[in-house]
């Protein structure tokens, strides 16, 4: 499947409000076959321009989305420590049916919290193949050798430093597995319904990172099936 497409299908599949936060990969693929060899200078110029301007709006975006999840994380942290504190067996109310509603729903919105954070994830990778694949044709058109040089400056940008993102999802895994151990029950519409965008990002990134047929100190590392990603999974199967 073509990068455009690939992407296309991503956005329509997850989140459709982020539609215009990602890489504008039409639009650029649509400028490049504009250019003429009569003044690359001030075309190349013009296109870098473009490119910064895209990676402007995805450092931006990438960020916005990174400090909201840090709340967000810290927001559960403290609904799940009133719930116990209130209803739990040594709260000031026990009460096991006012318990087990109230983690129902930290659960179901811990399980949306970890998804977006995924999204998030593959919303970095996105754009990291988008605009080395719109690199790779801008050279192609143009004879230039531009992609190299600019995709080792985009490797040092806010969007592509996901260890604190890694680091949340990781800490909203093991709180999940503490809280809600697997108990062998069956699978609930509405677990379902909330884990299909995060299936359709880990589909995703495995296509993306298994499609290439050359690797280079550029490209996106291998993914791993059994990588920590994946150990949700194990919470609530899907069928």
């Amino acid at each position: 499947m073509k990068y455009g497409n690939r992407l296309r299908r991503q956005i329509e599949e997850t989140l459709p409000e982020w539609r215009n936060e990602f890489i504008a990969y039409k639009d650029m693929k649509k400028y490049l076959k504009t250019l003429s060899h009569t003044s690359l200078s001030l075309e190349e110029a013009r296109f870098i321009c473009l490119l910064n301007a895209e990676i402007e709006k995805i450092n931006n975006f990438f960020l916005e989305q990174e400090e909201d999840f840090i709340i967000r994380q810290k927001e559960l942290q403290d609904r799940i420590q009133s719930t116990i504190a209130t209803f739990g067996a040594n709260g000031v109310r026990p009460s096991e049916t006012e318990y087990e509603e109230a983690m129902a729903k930290i659960r179901k919105d811990m399980v949306n919290f970890h998804g977006e954070m995924v999204l998030l994830e593959n919303y970095s990778n996105v754009n990291y193949t988008g605009l080395g694949k719109i690199l790779k044709k801008y050279d192609k058109k143009t004879g230039r050798f531009l992609r190299l040089p600019f995709i080792e400056k985009v490797l040092g940008q806010p969007f592509l430093m996901t260890d604190l993102l890694s680091k949340l999802i990781k800490e909203c895994e093991k709180t999940m597995q503490a809280l809600f151990p697997v108990e062998g029950g069956g699978n609930e519409a509405w677990e379902e319904s909330i884990f299909r965008n995060t299936v359709a990002a880990l589909v995703t990134i495995r296509e993306m990172r298994r499609g290439s047929s050359t690797y280079s100190p550029f490209s996106l590392p291998p993914i791993d099936d059994h990588g920590d990603h994946f150990s949700l999974y194990s919470l609530i199967p899907i069928q």
